[in-house]
């Protein structure tokens, strides 16, 4: 398959430039009340929205909180930009635990809205009691799309919102919701930027070890198992001496202005080998970007970059491409919503390799669930 002029005026082939993002580790460190609630009752949670009910146990926000360069990012953009939050009215959306929201007042915050649908938000008022904040934060228990604010607007949205492949889960759109009903028209949103890239790897151990392995499993054909193995991306830590091409951006989003329908997207790529090697898999990753502090500040969660809670996405392929330095694969990804469940992601995945050693052209489908 070959790109059109308009998508190859579009694609990237040398490394992206990468912004350095730096965070402090000789900062003030992160403190959380582990406060012990009664209030939280494990026999009134049900299955009916597993996203929500996910988000009740402490474990899933410990795992976060301990990402440091996901907190300390926050921290970072909130504690050296004052100026953003003194005497500002904030709302956290998705605010869990409250540590967001927690950062934003001690930077000087007028009032902060902590919104959380899920039961932890009743910690999360005993977490603002316990450090001194109730007369800054309010701990609002909802979903945004159905819950009244005090105030008819606000100045800041800060949230963390990303999910794995940055867009599962698919919290985006609540932002932009939020966004649209009551920030100012001068406000901010933080993050403001996001970015999804592509690379390929060579991984033929792990792909026997969870793809192939079912064609034989103790001298039984088991192959239909292949079949929906190799659908699911795995999100996993990438080593990156594994990477055999450049990194091409898929997509940019600017938070402040896009539309919600922006997050479902068709983007070509091309990615050149930097080596002789085989391919076994696509794998993507994101950067996010806070462009309106003082200082630009951000973090990847690239192979190169350091680790975070949220790895990278290994998409496997049904070939293994035998590729020689300087040779392409090119194809697109589109992007989408699952129509049945939003929160879901659909991703169809063209490439083609026309090389000295390989030729192949397919197309597959992933479902992150």
């Amino acid at each position: 398959m070959q790109p059109t002029d308009a998508e190859t005026s579009t694609m990237n082939d040398a490394r992206p430039t990468k912004i350095r993002f730096e965070y402090d580790d000789d900062d003030e460190t992160i403190e959380e009340v582990a406060a012990r609630s009664s209030n939280i009752d494990e026999n009134s949670s049900t299955s009916a929205d597993y996203y929500f009910d996910s988000y009740s146990h402490f474990g899933i926000h410990e795992e976060m909180l301990k990402d440091v360069v996901r907190t300390k990012t926050y921290q970072n953009v909130i504690y050296k930009n004052t100026f953003l939050f003194k005497d500002k009215i904030v709302l956290d959306v998705g605010a869990g635990t409250g540590i967001l929201s927690l950062f934003c007042a001690r930077a000087g915050a007028k009032h902060v809205y902590a919104v959380e649908c899920s039961q932890i938000a009743d910690m999360a008022k005993e977490i603002v009691k316990a450090n001194g904040y109730s007369n800054v934060i309010t701990v609002l228990k909802g979903k945004i799309e159905e819950i009244d604010l005090p105030v008819p607007q606000v100045d800041v949205i800060i949230s963390e919102w990303m999910g794995y492949f940055l867009l599962y889960e698919n919290m985006l759109n609540t932002v932009l919701y939020a966004r649209d009903k009551w920030l100012v028209s001068n406000g901010i949103v933080l993050p403001d930027n996001a970015s999804l890239y592509l690379t390929a790897i060579e991984d033929a151990e792990y792909k026997e070890d969870k793809i192939e392995f079912w064609n034989n499993v103790y001298g039984f054909d088991m192959s239909c198992i292949r079949k929906q193995s190799i659908m699911e991306p795995l999100v996993d830590t990438v080593d990156q001496n594994q990477i055999v091409t450049n990194c091409q951006l898929l997509k940019t989003m600017d938070i402040s202005k896009m539309t919600p329908g922006d997050a479902s997207f068709t983007a070509p790529f091309k990615l050149v080998a930097e080596r002789d090697d085989y391919i076994h898999a696509l794998v993507a990753y994101f950067d996010v970007s806070f462009t309106v502090c003082h200082k630009l500040t951000g973090f990847s969660t690239g192979p190169r970059s350091r680790n975070t809670h949220w790895k990278q996405t290994v998409l496997y392929l049904e070939d293994v491409l035998t590729i020689c330095q300087g040779e392409s694969i090119i194809g697109n990804m589109n992007v989408t919503q699952n129509k049945k469940n939003p929160r879901d992601v659909d991703i169809t995945l063209k490439y083609s390799l026309n090389g000295r050693r390989c030729v192949v052209s397919r197309t597959q489908q992933y479902k992150m669930r």
